[in-house]
Order: C-alpha cells, then structure tokens, then sequence
C-alpha cells in the first residue's frame, strides 16, 4: 500500500514518524545484526507493518511500537538462520549427488520456517511433548515418566500438536 493510498491524516503521520524514527532505527538494528544491509530490510518491514495495520496517528511513544515490531521480526530472522544454517549442515552431511537444487533448499527452508512458527504458537508442555517425542525419539510412556505426567497428558498433547501442524499444511 503506497502512501497515497492511505487516508490523508494517517499519511501524514506515517510519513512524520518514518522521517523521525528511520535512520534511529536502521542505526538500532545495525548494532544488532551487525550488517546494515539486512538492518535497513528489516527496519523497511517494521515500517510496512506499521502502514499495514495503518495506526500511525494513535501512536503515542513511536519508538516502543518500533522497537517492538522490530525485535519481532529481528527474531523470526535469527530463526531463519538457524534453521538455514542446520538444514545446510544436514545437506553437507550427504554425498554431493543427492544434494537438493537451490530452489528445493529454498522451499524446505519455507517449510522449515513454518513448521518452527507452528510449534512457537503451542503452549509450552505441548511443544515440549512433541519435541521429546518427534525429536528425541521417546515413546509416549518415556515422556510421561520424565515430565511426571500420565500417558494420557502426552496423548492428548501430541494430538494437540498434529492438529495444529495439519492446519499448517492444509492452509
């Protein structure tokens, strides 16, 4: 959405606080990231998601709605690399002819991504449970006895937890 497109009062603010807070904040997510490049993306996202949700003019204190947006998307991207460089260094681990093509590794890494969101969205013992089990290899009565739950708890965790992941797929 282009600002031309926004109501005029809400352009103007949205134009305000990008002139004000811009350089403060690519400077913030430099020292953070430690690359200006990837700082000036990620403080172009900050700034997007604010004209998304389009309420630049009720914003009393610019810099925390900034700053809070910005350690969000600062932490989906650090999540990213990890489950880049992990997924690169499985890849590494098999004989070249089996390697997957750039745009295979780029759509696994999506999936990846996905799945990792998913499991953040679940409430923690039931993450822990799938993990323990999907992860580990523990059999449902193993997680029972080491989080000194029934198996029932597990079951119903684990079920929680496909269901959810289902609903990622199917979408």
């Amino acid at each position: 959405m282009a600002l031309t497109d926004t109501a005029g009062s809400t352009g103007h603010a949205f134009a305000s606080i990008y002139r004000s807070h811009h350089g403060w904040l690519v400077g913030l997510l430099s020292r953070k990231l430690g690359n200006v490049d990837n700082a000036a993306d990620l403080a172009h996202d900050t700034f997007a998601r604010l004209l998304k949700h389009g309420d630049a003019e009720s914003l009393r204190e610019p810099r925390a709605y900034l700053t809070a947006v910005s350690t969000n998307l600062t932490t989906d991207y650090f999540r990213r690399l990890a489950l880049e460089r992990a997924y690169l260094d499985a890849l590494a681990c098999h004989p070249e002819a089996t390697v997957a093509s750039p745009e295979t590794r780029a759509l696994v890494l999506e999936a990846l991504t996905e799945i990792s969101r998913a499991l953040d969205r679940l409430p923690p013992r039931v993450r822990e449970i799938f993990l323990l089990s999907q992860i580990d290899g523990l059999a449902y009565k193993e997680i029972a006895e080491q989080l000194e739950v029934t198996v029932n708890v597990v079951q119903k965790a684990m079920t929680r937890a496909y269901v959810q992941l289902c609903q990622l797929v199917h979408r």
